[in-house]
């Protein structure tokens, strides 16, 4: 067939994109090629609109042991010769048109990216965004959604441990669902996914290739319209129990010492796994297609090269050691052949039966290769005009605080996500010790060492659309602040950074100015931006979703010893505050889904602040002065009293200790705050501790047996708030005839 620009647009190639690919190869590429180069010059391979920014974040650590996009996944030390391999990575568009596998092979995808390393995954978390929790649809790609990551994880064995859920209207067509996953391997052991070695055997391991997943990449670099339903062959299929096999067969294989370099069959299939190590290490392939195992009968090279079959790897094995391979693969019942070898012209040569369907060099189809890099154009939102516009005195202070907090409490943003992890398997491994006492970030043994591991997914969307650069740094801060709450200290970051279409000028300034925001708080906290992944065009008709830079950090505890957990532990202990209140109710969950108000700033916050802060609660976790420590978030400070209170039912007698508005100081988001109670007994350590540093406090109340007082009011007893919390969700998916939505898939 007759290739033209044309033919390129409808594999989404710009005319400019295709006649820098026939000046790359100095003639015009056979449609396997041009496929080959839509993969991997799509969005999703190449980052061709975000890369120059992403290198202006922090990529350089002293705890760092790999530089950050080098390999499939962050690497950062913990000691005892041990290090943790962490990424996050979105699954946003398959999840949208087919949600169960969608994010079941997104959890397969990114747990992959840890074992394909040589690490060991030993918990996962996720970030989920969802449209109205009322309409049909959002119920449906929930439920989908959570099955999916349930079934996945439970299933290959490695513990969900946290995450977080949003609902908001912008993410009714395109929901986001971000899957991080955490390992542990060896210092020293690492597998590198590079190619070297010229006559080195290629093997193909894992389950056979078929059409599910083709064009995949592509697939994720577009808006969603309605017409994406015909696009359902894009999404993969997964299979948790092979996947389990495959980690166990992967990491037996690399102890026989034969193994060069490996890396996972993910975005792009084959044709991005052969590309990328062979650019990186400088050499080329010469690749049997016919040999690769098949599901399909009849499939074409381009298909094989495109197709995203779940559970794969490509393994560079060095000459002479192939049956101790053989065998392993064997071993575990899961296909391994050799599929071709290493060779030392930088060239792609692709073979089907006997008849060479495509020769590409490797370094030009690769993000930091030959793929293009592009800037775009910057304009500052409309909608900010309204947002400094916004007069808080206009807004009637309510009379009874008691009615609001019952609203609030009932709000999906708010309200326990019980419905939801209780899908999850969160114990398996023996490693979760925040199961039945809850820390702001999750904690897991870092076993075989003493040590422990905090984790943590956050980012408030709605913040970073009042305010793409000041809402990025509370996203970091706030995770940071989860980190230290749990008794960890900050180690990194992976990002997934979920934005509209980079073509828009106004998505493009919530971009950079969110990206320039992150950098700044990662460097105040030294967490380095170990990797992650840019997800663009998550847009629909209604127009772009919030801007969500979602964060995922990861950090260390010493001495599991010091962990803390968010929740009261006796009657008559001491309530503090520490961090100063505002008189400051902007972009929080009262002013936008209570009163009603869509555009308002973000709330107050300061970097110094929130640095000098977090510095303190660990020093008061280390000295083992405070029983809880629990931030104030979403909601506001009440109910960060509430939730300290959900797991010993027990109350608290609190008053304002400010002259603010009331609706303000109780449900108000202003940042750099956390809610800590003390014993009696510490209260003068304590206090001669806090005095030493310029962190600003006040003491609220006292831990009651299970009674609740606001400002002298008895709002009843903790058991009716904590009925109300934990059923709020499932009350609401529950259909007419009292059926879940997840038991009705």
């Amino acid at each position: 067939m007759e290739i033209t620009s044309a033919t390129a647009a409808q594999l989404r190639i710009t005319e400019d994109e295709f006649e820098l690919i026939k000046q790359k190869l100095g003639r015009t590429p056979n449609f396997t090629e041009l496929c080959a180069f839509s993969g991997m010059w799509s969005e999703h391979c190449s980052y061709k609109n975000s890369i120059k920014w992403l290198k202006k974040l922090p990529r350089e650590g002293k705890k760092m042991l790999v530089k950050a996009g080098e390999e499939n996944a962050g690497l950062m030390d913990i000691g005892d010769g041990y290090g943790v391999v962490f990424k996050i990575e979105s699954h946003n568009h398959p999840s949208a048109i087919e949600p169960f596998q969608g994010a079941a092979t997104g959890v397969g995808g990114i747990n992959r990216d840890i074992f394909t390393m040589g690490a060991r995954p030993i918990a996962s978390l996720n970030s989920l965004r969802f449209g109205k929790l009322e309409d049909a649809k959002t119920q449906h790609l929930l439920a989908g959604v959570v099955h999916g990551i349930g079934h996945y994880g439970n299933c290959f064995g490695v513990p969900t441990v946290g995450g977080e859920i949003y609902f908001e209207n912008c993410y009714q067509t395109n929901p986001l669902v971000n899957a991080m996953s955490v390992g542990i391997l060896k210092n020293g052991t690492t597998v590198s996914a590079t190619s070297e070695g010229i006559g080195n055997p290629v093997f193909f391991v894992g389950s056979a290739t078929g059409k599910d997943g083709i064009g995949g990449a592509s697939f994720a670099s577009a808006e969603i319209t309605k017409d994406s339903v015909e696009e359902l062959p894009a999404v993969q299929v997964g299979d948790p129990f092979q996947e389990k096999k495959l980690l166990e067969a992967c990491l037996e294989v690399i102890q026989t010492g034969a193994v060069i370099g490996m890396q996972d069959m993910g975005a792009a299939g084959i044709i991005c796994s052969t590309a990328e190590m062979s650019a990186k290490g400088k050499s080329g392939m010469h690749i049997n297609l016919e040999k690769v195992p098949t599901r399909q009968s009849d499939m074409k090279a381009w298909e094989l090269l495109l197709s995203e079959s779940q559970e794969r790897m490509l393994l560079v094995v060095q000459k002479g050691k192939e049956k101790s391979v053989l065998d392993v693969f064997e071993k575990w019942d899961l296909p391994c052949s050799n599929i071709g070898h290493v060779t030392g012209d930088g060239l792609l040569h692709f073979f089907m039966n006997g008849i060479e369907e495509a020769i590409l060099p490797a370094d030009e189809l690769v993000l930091g290769g030959g793929a293009p890099q592009y800037d775009r154009e910057v304009k500052e939102p409309a909608y900010l005009q309204k947002i400094k516009a916004f007069d808080a005195t206009a807004i009637k202070e309510p009379a009874d605080l008691k009615t609001i907090a019952e609203k609030i409490i009932d709000l999906p943003n708010i309200a326990s996500k019980r419905w939801i992890y209780e899908q999850y398997d969160s114990m398996v491994g023996a490693g979760t010790i925040t199961t039945n006492a809850a820390s702001d970030a999750a904690i897991v043994l870092a076993k075989p060492t003493n040590k422990a591991l905090a984790l943590t997914t956050d980012c408030n969307s709605r913040y970073v659309f009042a305010d793409p650069y000041k809402g990025a740094m509370i996203a970091v801060a706030e995770a940071a602040r989860n980190i230290v709450c749990s008794g960890g200290t900050p180690l990194g970051v992976t990002n997934c950074l979920n934005f509209g279409n980079p073509y828009d000028p106004e998505v493009y300034y919530q971009f950079t100015n969110a990206i320039k925001g992150m950098g700044e708080a990662c460097i105040k906290f030294d967490t380095p931006v170990t990797g992650g992944n840019v997800s663009f065009y998550n847009q629909s008709t209604d127009g772009p979703v919030y801007p969500t830079p979602t964060i995922g950090m990861v950090g260390l505890l010493d001495d599991v010893n010091n962990k803390m957990t968010l929740n009261f532990k006796n009657e008559g202990d001491i309530i503090y505050l520490l961090g100063k209140s505002r008189n400051d109710f902007n972009s929080s969950e009262y002013l936008h889904k209570i009163i009603g108000e869509e555009y308002s700033p973000c709330p107050y916050f300061d970097l110094e602040e929130e640095y000098t802060l977090q510095q303190e609660i660990l020093n008061l976790i280390n000295q083992k002065l405070i029983q809880s420590a629990h931030d104030v978030s979403e909601g506001g400070l009440l109910v960060t009293l509430l939730e300290s209170c959900f797991q010993q039912n027990l109350g608290f007698d609190v008053a304002a200790t400010e002259n603010f508005r009331k609706d303000a100081y109780w449900f108000g988001e202003a940042q750099s705050r956390v809610v800590i109670s003390v014993k009696p007994a510490d209260e003068n350590n304590f206090m001669a501790a806090l005095k030493k540093s310029s962190v600003p406090f006040s003491v609220l109340g006292k831990v009651t047996q299970g009674n609740i007082f606001v400002e002298s009011e008895n709002w009843g007893n903790i058991s009716e708030w904590k009925n109300k919390y934990d059923n709020a969700i499932g009350n609401v998916l529950k259909n007419e005839t009292g059926e879940s939505a997840l038991n009705a898939l």
